[in-house]
């Protein structure tokens, strides 16, 4: 890692006790986007507050580099005003009464940072604001707003942004309209972002890495695709379990199917609006792969992956989590524990896995060209 990254990073170690609910959570995050997943209750927004100096923990420590937000142990806790976050919140909060671009500068002005035209271009560009810039926000979609308070965000030079569930106000529509910009984010910007969601789409898509948290305690952390597909790690529960696998557009083909190269296999899906030669990360959910103990035939199913059972977790009820070890990545299967005893799947097995092109959902496709120095999920 960059010292320049090291210098950026994100540390929290935290302790707070809130009626019957204890937090107690530790992690790292670095530039990109490190997404903190759970349900409702797990702990998400408390952390955000905390690191936003909105609440005071009981105990611990949040740091960005070396510069100290808050030490129990010396007593140190900086303003939240001192702290240069930028938060983005679940609906825009722009001032009714400015413009697109006041609002845009608002918090610059704020913060006291210099006004940077050339910054001001990107940021507009990036978001593609430019037409807006003279609106009001009565004038705006939910998804516009949205857009001009990241822009907000961005130009008042944090050190961090925060993220609580910026999507969960808007419907598909907005929510499909925001998500390649936050994939911009996460690959462009270099300021560290700390988001919340409780969506295992957004996360897939979005996340560089995923904290997930369980009634207060972190169950893993680590890159994407290593957390979601851990079949211990189901913050969600089985019915969401899901993992990303990494792939190249190969190419378009007449039937309107797109191919894609994942580590040299193919896979097909319906047509994605990507060039070929474009990364895109993909979710498979558990629910939609289909364990074969022998190559199958004859089947309407397109994509037949060749993989060895690496783990089985049992459910609570008749349900199972087996996890595959593919050439093209992990794959998590959900199936009943009769069809473990009947195929006598056991870890070491090999057997295949099958994925009907429809089942991918467009929500779980997204891209994952990266910034120079910042890796893709798939690398170290």
């Amino acid at each position: 890692m960059s010292s320049s990254a090291e210098r950026d990073m994100l540390e929290v170690d935290l302790q707070h006790q809130l009626g019957s609910f204890a937090l107690n959570a530790a992690f790292r995050a670095p530039q990109g986007i490190t997404v903190l997943f759970g349900r409702s209750g797990s702990g998400k927004t408390t952390i955000v507050n905390a690191v936003a100096g909105l609440m005071r923990p009981n105990a611990g420590t949040i740091r960005i580099g070396t510069q100290v937000l808050y030490d129990s142990a010396t007593g140190q806790y900086l303003p939240p005003h001192k702290r240069h976050v930028g938060y983005i919140f679940q609906e825009g909060r722009l001032f009714p009464h400015l413009s697109v671009r006041s609002n845009l500068t608002y918090g610059r002005w704020m913060s006291g940072t210099r006004a940077d035209p050339a910054l001001f271009n990107r940021i507009v560009e990036m978001l593609g604001l430019g037409a807006l810039l003279t609106r009001r926000p009565g004038a705006l979609s939910g998804g516009e707003k949205q857009r001009v308070a990241i822009g907000r965000a961005l130009l008042a030079a944090p050190r961090l942004i925060l993220a609580d569930e910026p999507l969960a106000a808007l419907d598909a529509q907005r929510k499909a309209e925001i998500l390649p910009y936050f994939e911009r984010l996460r690959d462009e910007v270099k300021t560290p972002i700390l988001y919340v969601s409780h969506s295992a789409s957004e996360v897939a898509r979005l996340a560089t890495r995923v904290v997930a948290l369980e009634d207060g305690r972190v169950l893993r952390q680590g890159r994407a695709s290593d957390v979601l597909a851990d079949p211990a790690v189901t913050p969600l529960g089985a019915r969401a379990a899901g993992a990303i696998l990494q792939a190249k557009v190969a190419r378009h083909h007449p039937d309107g199917l797109t191919e894609l190269s994942a580590s040299g296999l193919p896979l097909l899906l319906p047509h994605l609006d990507k060039a070929p030669g474009s990364h895109v990360r993909i979710r498979i959910a558990a629910t939609d792969v289909i364990i074969a103990a022998q190559a199958p035939a004859g089947l309407s199913a397109l994509n037949v992956l060749p993989g060895t059972v690496d783990a089985l977790r049992p459910g609570g009820g008749p349900g199972a989590i087996v996890s595959l070890q593919t050439p093209a990545g992990r794959l998590l299967a959900r199936i009943t524990q009769r069809s473990v005893d009947a195929l006598g799947l056991h870890p070491g097995m090999s057997c295949h896995a099958v994925i009907k092109a429809v089942a991918v959902a467009p929500d779980d496709i997204g891209g994952t060209e990266a910034a120079p120095g910042l890796p893709r999920d798939d690398q170290p």
